[in-house]
């Protein structure tokens, strides 16, 4: 086996302590965390196929929701699904 080194003049994002970017990104002002189902989120998570959310929204799930506010449309739905606790 040889020595392996990394050549300066690439960069890579192998590097062990490369951390991802967790900037917002353009047009994230404009976006919401929406009401799924969880099996749905890992089906998702496991096919690549889209979820449908309680407002229609249809997508496949790849952000952080915790980012973002709750959709007004899934909230005001959500909430019309369970009776009011007494």
């Amino acid at each position: 086996m040889g020595i392996f080194r990394k050549s300066p003049s690439t960069q890579s994002d192998t590097d062990l302590l490369t951390r991802p970017d967790t900037q917002i990104d353009e047009g994230d002002h404009d976006r919401f965390a929406h009401y799924v189902k969880k099996g749905k989120i890992v089906d998702s998570a496991i096919s690549g196929k889209t979820v449908k959310a309680l407002c229609g929204k249809k997508w496949i799930p790849s952000r952080d929701p915790e980012r973002f506010p709750i959709c007004p449309v899934c909230k005001e739905i959500f909430a019309g699904l369970r009776p009011a606790p007494e």
